[in-house]
């Protein structure tokens, strides 16, 4: 039984996916490509991420917006514009409908948020009729981070949608994130439930929706991983902390996700490790029936790059 275990291991070890480039790898294993896209293709990090996924031969490019303003960034980063397809929108808006329009039609596979405002994307998203949100999801933010000072990948939510999540919210984001996991070759994740400390407060409203999700963890309403909380950064991410603190959590300080309590919390947390730490992020919109990229203007072209990645991924 020890020999089984000890060889299962081994195949977990080698399935698992530690590296946003061993995702790529993974996505190029696949040896097919997906459609992307892109809404208001304009600006040079898009384009080049882009094009390194076309390059690479996992991806297809539907770039929307003005012809001219779309050629004229791809040469000035050497780009064959003849690689993607052009098609010609207007403004913002329309660039976004048009690039939900062809995701719904079949026409592609992921939809992409080049150089228009977020407001305007997701209100093309979201749309009641014209939109890929599933039927009474909850639209939230998932991403993967690469941190040189952590071990593996980090998942963490939600950075970018929901300012305060209430207890489904809160739930909905576990779910989305755990299946992204599962998709890294991570079958029970360990989900560490921020808060600025381990101890239960009637001070932080969160504890409360904590308590309730770890007893729905432990009785199997929350499936599929190991949950504590609160739990603060050190406790879900450094094992020495726990000898320390004395503190016994079944995350152990090597937690696989983090749900934060509040964007405030957890959008500073990833862009202050990607500006001081070099860390690198691929996150993707859940809660619709295709993915969707959806990252800051100022995000580097190989964020970007690994957004798309994890699109196909996920698709």
């Amino acid at each position: 039984m020890t020999v089984y275990f000890f060889l299962q291991q081994q195949v977990n070890n080698r399935e698992m996916i530690k590296s946003l480039r061993e995702m790529v790898e993974k996505v190029l294993s696949f040896k097919r490509k997906r459609r992307i896209a892109v809404a208001w293709a304009h600006d040079p990090n898009t384009v080049g991420a882009i094009s390194k996924a076309v390059n690479e031969g996992f991806a297809e490019a539907i770039m929307i917006g003005r012809s001219a303003e779309i050629v004229k960034t791809c040469r000035s980063q050497g780009v064959d514009e003849k690689a993607f397809h052009i098609v010609v929108a207007d403004n913002e808006a329309d660039a976004s409908a048009r690039a939900v329009s062809l995701t719904r039609e079949g026409e592609a596979d992921v939809v992409m948020k080049g150089l228009v405002g977020t407001d305007k994307f997701l209100k093309a998203i979201m749309d009641r009729e014209n939109g890929i949100m599933k039927p009474d999801a909850v639209l939230t933010y998932v991403g993967a981070l690469e941190i040189p000072a952590y071990h593996k990948l980090l998942f963490i939510s939600d950075p970018a949608v929901i300012p305060f999540p209430n207890l489904d919210q809160k739930i909905a984001m576990a779910g989305y994130a755990i299946e992204m996991a599962a998709r890294f070759g991570v079958a029970k994740p360990k989900v560490a439930l921020i808060g600025a400390s381990e101890k239960m407060s009637r001070h932080f409203e969160n504890s409360v929706d904590y308590a309730i999700m770890c007893k729905m963890a432990e009785r199997g309403q929350i499936k599929n991983c190991i949950m504590d909380g609160p739990l603060d950064l050190f406790l879900a991410c450094d094992k020495k902390s726990i000898e320390i603190k004395g503190v016994p959590t079944p995350v152990d300080g090597d937690a696989d996700i983090l749900l934060f309590p509040s964007l405030e919390s957890c959008n500073p947390f990833y862009k202050g490790l990607m500006l001081f730490a070099q860390a690198e992020l691929a996150g993707l919109i859940r809660g619709t029936d295709k993915p969707v990229v959806l990252m800051s203007r100022s995000e580097s072209e190989l964020s970007k790059y690994y957004c798309i990645a994890l699109s196909c991924l996920m698709a």
